[in-house]
């Protein structure tokens, strides 16, 4: 493939990265167009290898690809145009998100891009989703450095090395497509062998309402991947991929945009949370401690996109403020607009109670341990739950004549789809949520609740 590379003129920077573990990543890199060179690479990320992977002049080649036919590319301002390239010839995917961007005073072509090699794929499009969001924000911020005059390549490394160390972390240490429910908490003889059963049940509660994504905390690794394997049987399998378990001699750090993760304590016995990750993640989250069988939520879905919007606006509006990269670190960003002042507690106690999951686990507890019973038992419980999300999207759909007109019947919704428990309803409008984007906030978001307003308007129906 050496002999098809044009030759690099000017040198490629480069940035080598030293990252724990195997690297399903060949490189990242940022190329833009020149109307005299036609594409050109600006910068190269690379994972640290002892053997060679692809040359510099291999990446350039592949980067290069990107930007071809992008000359006449017509967009509106400020899109980015996401595009998946499988080069079999090559052994390669490139996934590469082209954008406009002030480059040396003129507007130019741009094209952020990571390379993997063809066999990671299936690997890999389970985190497509997760890579491109992030992504796709951190080139919002580069844009606007760009036209600051700053040099571009110091905002991209803060979002494409963290990527790099999950798509590492991933690689060894996510949860299998498919469980056994022998190494979780619902093969136990009986529901204290593990846990307390009121922990139990707000755990698997409100990671339900919380659209399946968790956080799990705690100091012994084993406990913790336990929770994890079980809150990963109420996702589906490729949502299991995007889950990881914890590293027993190490932390990971939490990634948004993961639907589960292990998350070990420090030797002190604390752990550190970044507010703006947890903010940017795409639903809400809720936070397990399996030390002090604690469990805390976010707001619902609604709330928690109206908080990250407004962060997101926030921080952009910081950056374009500041002069220098000290003052675009993203810890110095939530205090800088005064009109948004965000609540760091966003994990409050989980305030709804419901039937569906204690009752499930009521009678799966009867259930002989160590057969096939239970597992059969917790598909049909997820069936059901699947079958009422369905019909819950259906009934506004019939309402509202498929959104033309605002939903206003909540009080008959809870009464004909037997939803009248707070929990129930939070835990099946998560899942509609999940199968029809929007959803949550269609019903809710009309005129803004916060979590409490919203709690009091339920109760009063």
């Amino acid at each position: 493939m050496s002999s098809d590379c044009p030759p690099q003129s000017p040198a490629v920077a480069k940035t080598v990265v030293a990252l724990e573990g195997e690297s399903p990543l060949l490189a990242a890199t940022f190329a833009y167009w020149d109307n005299i060179l036609g594409p050109r690479v600006r910068h190269i990320w690379a994972p640290k290898s002892e053997q060679l992977l692809l040359s510099d002049g291999e990446i350039t080649f592949l980067a290069n690809h990107t930007l071809n036919g992008e000359i006449l590319r017509s967009a509106e301002c400020g899109a980015v145009d996401v595009k998946f390239f499988v080069l079999a010839e090559k052994g390669v995917i490139i996934v590469s998100l082209i954008f406009d961007g002030d480059w040396k005073g003129d507007k130019n072509t741009c094209a952020l891009s990571i390379i993997l090699p063809q066999t990671e794929l299936s690997f890999y499009l389970p985190l497509h989703r997760v890579c491109v969001d992030r992504l796709k924000h951190i080139i919002r911020k580069g844009r606007i450095w760009m036209h600051k005059g700053h040099s571009i390549i110091s905002v991209l490394t803060t979002e494409i090395i963290p990527i790099m160390d999950l798509l590492s972390s991933m690689k060894s240490h996510s949860v299998p497509e498919e469980i056994d429910i022998k190494d979780t908490v619902l093969n136990d003889d009986d529901i204290g062998d593990s846990c307390h059963e009121d922990f139990l049940h707000k755990a698997i509660s409100s990671h339900l309402q919380t659209c399946g994504c968790s956080m799990v905390v705690g100091s012994n690794p084993e406990k913790v991947n336990k929770m994890v394997r079980t809150l990963c049987l109420f996702l589906t399998p490729t949502e299991r991929k995007c889950s990881r378990l914890c590293r027993a001699e190490s932390s990971f750090r939490y990634d948004s945009g993961l639907y589960v993760q292990g998350l070990l304590k420090d030797s002190t016995g604390s752990f550190v949370l970044p507010f703006r990750q947890v903010l940017y993640s795409p639903y809400p989250t809720t936070h397990i401690d399996v030390d002090v069988n604690t469990v805390k939520q976010m707001a619902p879905c609604h709330e928690h996109i109206f908080n990250q919007r407004r962060y997101m606006g926030s921080e952009l509006t910081a950056l374009w403020k500041a002069t220098s990269d000290e003052e675009m670190a993203p810890d110095t960003i939530i205090h800088a607009n005064e009109t948004f002042t965000p609540d760091l507690n966003v994990f409050q106690d989980v305030m709804h109670t419901d039937t569906l999951v204690k009752s499930f686990l009521d009678q799966v507890f009867q259930l002989k341990p160590g057969l096939s019973l239970r597992s059969i038992f917790l598909a049909q419980f997820l069936l059901v739950l699947h079958r009422k999300a369905l019909t819950l999207i259906k009934y506004i759909e019939d309402e509202t004549q498929k959104g033309k007109k605002p939903f206003r019947s909540l009080r008959n919704l809870k009464g004909d789809l037997d939803l009248t428990v707070e929990g129930d309803l939070s835990i099946v409008m998560a899942l509609a949520e999940k199968l029809k984007a929007g959803l949550h906030s269609f019903v809710f978001g009309k005129s803004f609740f916060t979590s409490v307003q919203e709690r009091d308007v339920l109760m009063s129906f």
